[in-house]
């Protein structure tokens, strides 16, 4: 698809349905068309699922436009590589093959690690979300990418935007039974300067998109527990929580940051992840 869209993976589950309707609706809120991809080993087996996803969509969705798209080979290849074309990607927490489970399964893990553009994750129990506050989960500086997603959702929204920005937890401080000064790595108690210094990117950055989106209202909160458990317990009741994706190579491949990870398998509400690269 040329046009601006959204794109969503289907595979005829009832979580990729719930996908599709999220995404519909997610398509006429940006004001940009739906793509509904299918990926299969063999493109002859997608007709019928898509056929029935594009009817679901035009019947509740009448004018939005709607490309549907089979696509031969793994969902994760096929939604990557749509995702850099892509204003929204979206998935179901289960669905697309070997995707499933309680949690968050494999090629949606694998996904979230490779995508290229924002990924909606459809996570929660409650598929409305009107008024409900946009959260964001603030790390540090490389989620400005996120922030500003954050921003423009809550003013698509009309809704309030809760900011969660973590601090670095402080270290163990505690003196060494001899008495002597603390000097191991990780040990020392950082100075009010370097503290300052920590927060002053992210709290810039919050500033500037104010100035930019000054009809959003919200507050902004820090928190110096476990980042991934305070943003957690914030998606409660929320209508969808932003975050950065954090993500780091090991020697299995790209991998999520702890809070992208935890939300991802535990979050109370839908969640965009925002790659910063």
């Amino acid at each position: 698809m040329t046009m601006r869209h959204i794109a969503v993976g289907v595979d005829g589950s009832v979580h990729s349905v719930r996908a599709a309707d999220r995404a519909a609706a997610e398509a006429e809120r940006h004001g940009v068309a739906l793509c509904v991809l299918y990926a299969v080993p063999d493109r002859d087996e997608a007709a019928p699922v898509l056929r029935s996803a594009a009817s679901r969509i035009r019947r509740r969705h009448p004018g939005l436009p709607v490309e549907t798209v089979a696509v031969e080979g793994g969902a994760v290849h096929a939604l990557a590589r749509e995702s850099a074309v892509a204003d929204l990607t979206v998935v179901g927490t289960r669905g697309l093959g070997a995707l499933t489970g309680t949690a968050f399964g494999s090629v949606g893990t694998r996904l979230a690690a490779v995508v290229r553009g924002p990924l909606l994750v459809v996570r929660g129990d409650d598929p409305h979300d009107g008024g409900r506050e946009v959260l964001l989960g603030l790390e540090d500086d490389m989620d400005a990418e996120a922030a500003a997603y954050a921003f423009q959702e809550a003013e698509r929204r009309g809704a309030p935007l809760r900011v969660v920005q973590c601090g670095r937890r402080r270290p163990d401080t505690s003196e060494p039974a001899s008495g002597g000064p603390v000097r191991g790595p990780g040990r020392e108690r950082p100075t009010a300067r370097e503290a300052g210094a920590e927060a002053a990117v992210p709290r810039y950055a919050l500033t500037r998109l104010r100035d930019v989106h000054p009809d959003v209202p919200g507050d902004t909160r820090t928190v110096r527990t476990t980042p991934a458990d305070a943003v957690l317990e914030a998606t409660r009741g929320a209508a969808v929580a932003v975050v950065g994706a954090h993500r780091r190579t090991s020697v299995f491949g790209p991998r999520l940051g702890p809070v992208a990870h935890t939300l991802l398998h535990r979050s109370h509400c839908p969640v965009v992840l925002v790659p910063h690269d």
